[in-house]
Order: structure tokens, then sequence, then C-alpha cells
């Protein structure tokens, strides 16, 4: 089962998430495919995550892009699963702690308030460091225009990474590493 996690204030819509899932579905794979949508406040989003989990019995890859990254790498930690990491945010609760106030999604056009309280919900789920690289593959591009790549190829040191020169935090041409996914 491939479980896809979407970054902040995306959604399912999303433009990996959906090529994923129809990639998924041109190989006969759609019922190992799932991508829930994610509630704004982490502490929910985990807890939908696992209730999700819970329903699927067999082997998991977590793929998580941005936001979605640093949840597959808690719910890896803590269930010992496989995760991809696509951009990830490492240490959520400092990165974003410029995006508190109004926030709006982009696919349903929600709008909501990011708080303190959300931050504090991110530090209580943030991993220190990595137990076991073998668990993990990094996908970054240098051009990330949110994240500093640098911070996750030092995070997730040990684990299988790509990183491609230039590209954007959206991840330009993730089609290409379908195969590599699945794979792993």
């Amino acid at each position: 089962m491939i479980v896809y996690l979407h970054g902040f204030n995306s959604s399912p819509a999303s433009g990996k998430a959906r090529q994923l899932g129809e990639h998924m579905a041109a190989i006969g794979r759609t019922a190992d495919y799932y991508c829930p949508a994610l509630p704004n406040s982490p502490r929910e989003a985990i807890a939908h995550i696992e209730a999700g989990l819970a329903r699927h019995k067999g082997p998991i890859t977590l793929v998580g892009s941005s936001l979605g990254g640093f949840y597959a790498t808690h719910l890896a930690e803590k269930h010992g699963c496989k995760a991809v990491l696509v951009n990830p945010a490492v240490h959520a609760h400092i990165l974003m702690r410029g995006a508190l106030g109004t926030q709006t999604n982009w696919h349903s056009g929600e709008k909501w308030q990011f708080t303190a309280a959300h931050l504090a919900e991110l530090a209580a789920l943030d991993v220190p460091a990595i137990t076991r690289p073998e668990r993990y593959l990094l996908l970054v591009q240098s051009g990330d225009e949110v994240i500093d790549y640098r911070d996750a190829v030092a995070y997730y040191a040990g684990a299988r990474q790509i990183i491609e020169d230039g590209g954007d935090h959206g991840f330009s041409g993730f089609e290409r590493h379908f195969q590599t996914i699945l794979d792993f």
C-alpha cells in the first residue's frame, strides 16, 4: 500500500497526488493507493492518517511531500514503515514560524488560521533524528524555493538520496520517479 501525504495548504487534488494516483490506476493498482485529505491541525492530521493506516493490512510505504514528508517521518519512526520524502519539511515547527496567520488552501479556497497552537502540535511530532536511514528514500531538488534542500540532505544522512539540480518545491518531473518509488 502506498499512502500519499500532501503538504501544507494542499489536498489530494495536488499535482503529485493526482499523478501518482493515476499511475497506480494505470498499472492496475488502484486499491494499493490511498491519499487522505488532511486536517489543518497537525495532531488531527496524524490521528486521521493513523486511522486510515489501521484499515490496511500488509506493508505500507508513506510518500510525503513538504509537510507531508514531516508527517511521513513521524509515522515511519512510530510504526516502522518505509517513507519516501519529496522536498520534505524538516523540523516543521521551526520552519513554519513565518506562516502564522491567515492561510488559504490552494485547492478548496478554504481560509483558516495557522496559530502558535499548531506550531506546538508540530513540535510534539518532531523527530530529532531518524533511527533507521534504510527506511527512507529522499527526493529533493536544489531549486526548491520554499525549503532549503540541504537541511533534508543532512537530516536524512545515510538514507538513499536522489538530489536533482534545479527544479522547484513542487518537484518538477515527479513522474520520472514512480518506478523508483514502487521499487523502494
